[in-house]
């Protein structure tokens, strides 16, 4: 079981729950990092006392330290800061919660480490997931899941002899407007498009579980997490999201994880597995459950799911480029700059503008990244 643990992102939604599970378990919080909010940042630090605290904002970080400055805390500022806090020495874990590329340094350096990852970052994989894990396999360091479904299949696979996996059934909610036609969304608000029918998240994954952007990174990310094809994954709309997730095996049985729609649960578990402890999250009550319903996927209604699913199959630099490009057009979305179905033109364009490449290496990726996000902003706001 983790000992001690960084959190990267610690003032997103994933942090703020991994910080809440911490404290239940009693772990030590050895390193902490954020983008700018150091309100929040020195509440944490103050209740947590870590020995580390990067800053990723440069003059956010010039600001922490002077709040911090009756304390112990070391503070480091940019990447080479976010770096530090993966690597540290005290920490035996690291959770990955923050959003984009940025993550992709940080994670490398953390398995180079030989630290547990606790990923919650699925850019890391989206973009660069033969290289992590290829590098994960080289150095002996642990990938555990954070994501709800990744979570499920890792628990449904623990076990199971090499060949014995057929299928992995992904499953999703559908989001806020499951079921609604493309031109019915021309006008969707920041707060319809956040605000999810079952799971509490932050503003960027709300807006990417609305497109179904988010169910095609998951796509992605769970390829190259358990090593299978875009034809071993099958996507499966479960409106109540208690299932998920489930693998198919080879003679047929179909193994599901259910639970009720908390991240803490998932997050509880890669920092205990293989060990399993008393949770303070409630417990599915299945007297109360009244149904368990399942569908296809609409992908006339779902572009981005399409999308997604067609980036996977392309592979090299697409499913970057794609990931980077409707970040950069959410965030716009969420100011009030950009359109709702403006979100899939942008990333479908930059996929069409931006070159592939087979097999890319990390520099390579970073500078696909940067172009399609340059692509976005030039052509788009």
């Amino acid at each position: 079981m983790t000992k001690a643990i960084s959190i990267l992102g610690c003032t997103g939604s994933i942090g703020r729950q991994t910080a809440a599970v911490a404290e239940h378990l009693g772990l030590r919080v050895a390193a902490l990092s954020a983008q700018r909010r150091i309100d929040l940042l020195e509440e944490q630090a103050r209740r947590f006392r870590p020995s580390f605290v990067a800053v990723y904002d440069e003059a956010a970080a010039r600001q922490f330290k002077i709040a911090v400055a009756d304390t112990n805390i070391r503070v480091g500022s940019g990447l080479e800061g976010l770096i530090e806090a993966a690597a540290l020495d005290e920490s035996d874990c690291v959770v990955t919660a923050v959003s984009g590329a940025i993550g992709l340094r940080p994670t490398l350096e953390a398995i180079r480490a030989k630290k547990r990852i606790a990923l919650a970052n699925k850019e890391t994989l989206v973009c660069a997931g033969r290289l992590v894990m290829a590098a994960a396999r080289a150095e002996g360091a642990e990938i555990v899941p954070v994501d709800s479904e990744h979570s499920a299949i890792f628990q449904c696979l623990t076990g199971r002899g090499e060949g014995e996996l057929k299928k992995i059934l992904l499953t999703g909610s559908g989001g806020p407007f499951r079921g609604r036609p493309r031109a019915e969304l021309e006008n969707v608000t920041p707060a319809q498009a956040v605000s999810h029918p079952n799971w509490s998240m932050g503003a960027k994954i709300s807006v990417d579980s609305a497109t179904m952007m988010n169910k095609g990174l998951e796509f992605i990310e769970a390829m190259h997490l358990f090593g299978v094809t875009p034809d071993d994954i099958q996507v499966v709309i479960h409106p109540q999201s208690v299932i998920h997730s489930m693998v198919e095996l080879v003679d047929g049985t179909v193994i599901a994880q259910l639970g009720v729609p908390d991240m803490g649960l998932p997050i509880q578990l890669a920092l205990t597995y293989p060990q399993r402890c008393e949770s303070m999250f409630e417990h599915l009550d299945f007297w109360h459950l009244r149904d368990l319903s399942f569908e296809a996927p609409d992908y006339e209604k779902t572009p981005c799911l399409r999308l997604a699913m067609d980036c996977a199959r392309a592979g090299g630099l697409a499913p970057c480029v794609m990931s980077a490009a409707n970040e950069v057009a959410v965030h716009a979305f969420l100011r009030g700059e950009l359109g709702y179905n403006r979100i899939y033109d942008a990333a479908a364009a930059a996929v069409e503008a931006i070159g592939n490449v087979e097999n890319p290496d990390l520099e390579t990726i970073l500078a696909a990244d940067r172009a399609a996000r340059d692509f976005v902003t030039e052509k788009y706001l």
